[in-house]
């Protein structure tokens, strides 16, 4: 590319990472607002509807955002999803109950889902297959930046100004995308559509992922596995999905084309992405409560100590993206990924009882390292897959089973460690756990690393058949 081209494709692609920035900020910095929120509004019981809503709505709506972005434009649609983004944020800020606060978050949830799928099949459209590894790299760093930034931010606001200004934030960074990708992200409009939108198809992806995210969330922690609502959403979600398979094989115009699906790049990347997703929530969810319960950590504290696997990600994903750009080859990176992050697995159950901050920090490092090249690259095999036509349906498959993939695996990781840990975490807080408490916790982490890290393994196993198919030099 001349120089010129390098500006205007480097300026649009900042515009294209600050669209994307407002959903991952807005996760990471209300963690720190959530205990205040329930406070002021209701309980912590119900306070954890604002996240279940924005998580579910997000998984639902992923699909369909794709789709309608290779019907009518991708750039035309990430600007929609980014202006009911910052219109529900600028709202939940003048949330008056829990109830208001909710139902914002679902309508945000659903736009986040379309920013992070738009975004990435943007980029797509943007710089060719041979070039996407590096500029995955700098959504990689971009990404971890936040969230490590986003707990002190969101910290600082609920301290200082309160917890409403935790929304407030993502306006001024949404205001200079929705500028940037105006002026500056080339359209491409698609042709008009021959086919009527599959209405019926969306409606049933969007009920079958509801109820499953949904009894993933719920089951285990407000109702038992085995009760009556969680049969019902078991039951519901598997329904749904069968009849969703059964209308797709008829549909003119799919919203999830099962004939993409059955292609090997895309389902070995799915698969991969579903089970790696799933392994990373026994970093992001249990080591923060390992470090808080054995050392002592502050929350914030447990936060931080989660950045050598953020320098892990970026790194990784910087250096493989070089080398995707210099070399074509793609497929070795997601292999050493992932045996990465299953040897860092296992090393973090083994360093489990010594509770030792530096050991798991390395554990970390290990394990960032490795997933900094499994779910970027992964990401650049299925859209060097696919016509351009089919960039939005594609990309949004891949965060869809990402997206599931947390859910299942923060369902699963975490009936094993309230197995384990038994009824002494939850009584009373962190704060109220003793001695006998602690050890539990130990073990149960350690039970958690070691379910997660055969996860991992399958996944590795999986991506063994990825295709690598050499990546075009031109976009489009």
């Amino acid at each position: 590319m001349t120089e010129t081209t390098n500006t205007r494709v480097g300026v649009a692609f900042a515009a294209i990472v600050l669209a994307m920035l407002p959903a991952v900020l807005d996760q990471t910095v209300l963690a720190t607002a959530l205990p205040v929120i329930a406070g002021d509004l209701g309980s912590l019981s119900d306070v954890s509807w604002v996240v279940s809503a924005y998580v579910v709505a997000a998984a639902a709506a992923t699909p369909l955002w794709g789709k309608l972005g290779d019907r009518h434009g991708r750039k035309l649609l990430l600007q929609v999803a980014l202006v009911v983004f910052l219109a529900t944020s600028a709202l939940c800020s003048i949330a008056a109950d829990i109830p208001q606060l909710v139902a914002l978050r679902a309508v945000q949830g659903a736009a986040a889902g379309g920013l992070m799928t738009l975004a990435m099949a943007v980029v797509g459209d943007l710089v060719a297959p041979r070039e996407r590894g590096r500029y995955q790299g700098y959504i990689a760093a971009t990404f971890a930046g936040a969230t490590i930034v986003g707990p002190l931010v969101g910290g600082a606001l609920v301290d200082g100004a309160g917890w409403r200004w935790v929304f407030l934030v993502n306006l001024p960074v949404g205001a200079a995308a929705l500028v940037g990708l105006h002026l500056r992200l080339p359209g491409r409009p698609p042709g008009r559509p021959e086919h009527p939108l599959d209405i019926a198809g969306a409606l049933l992806l969007a009920g079958a992922t509801a109820a499953l995210t949904l009894e993933c969330i719920l089951g285990g922690g407000h109702f038992a596995w085995g009760s009556a609502p969680s049969l019902a959403l078991i039951g519901g979600g598997v329904v749904l999905t069968l009849a969703l398979i059964a209308r797709e094989r008829r549909a003119a115009d799919p919203i999830v084309p099962l004939t993409m699906l059955r292609m090997r790049a895309i389902a070995v990347s799915s698969s991969a992405l579903f089970l790696a997703t799933a392994a990373l929530f026994s970093v992001t969810v249990f080591v923060p409560l390992y470090l808080q319960a054995t050392t002592g950590a502050s929350p914030t504290e447990a936060g931080l100590l989660l950045v050598p696997a953020m320098l892990g990600i970026t790194v990784s994903t910087t250096l493989s993206g070089r080398s995707i750009t210099r070399t074509g080859r793609y497929k070795r990176f997601p292999v050493a990924g992932l045996a990465l992050m299953t040897v860092a697995l296992l090393v973090l159950a083994a360093v489990a009882p010594a509770t030792s901050r530096a050991a798991t920090g390395v554990g970390l490092a290990v394990f960032g390292l490795g997933f900094g090249m499994v779910t970027q690259v992964l990401v650049i095999a299925v859209q060097n897959g696919v016509d351009r036509r089919e960039l939005g349906v594609a990309t949004a498959a891949t965060g869809f089973f990402r997206g599931l993939g947390g859910a299942v695996g923060a369902a699963v990781l975490g009936a094993v460690f309230a197995a384990v840990a038994g009824t002494h975490v939850g009584q009373g807080g962190m704060g109220g756990l003793g001695a006998g408490s602690r050890d539990d916790i130990v073990d149960a982490v350690r039970a958690v690393f070691l379910v997660a890290a055969p996860l991992a393994a399958l996944a590795l196993a999986v991506v063994l058949r990825l295709p690598e198919r050499p990546l075009s030099r031109s976009a489009g």
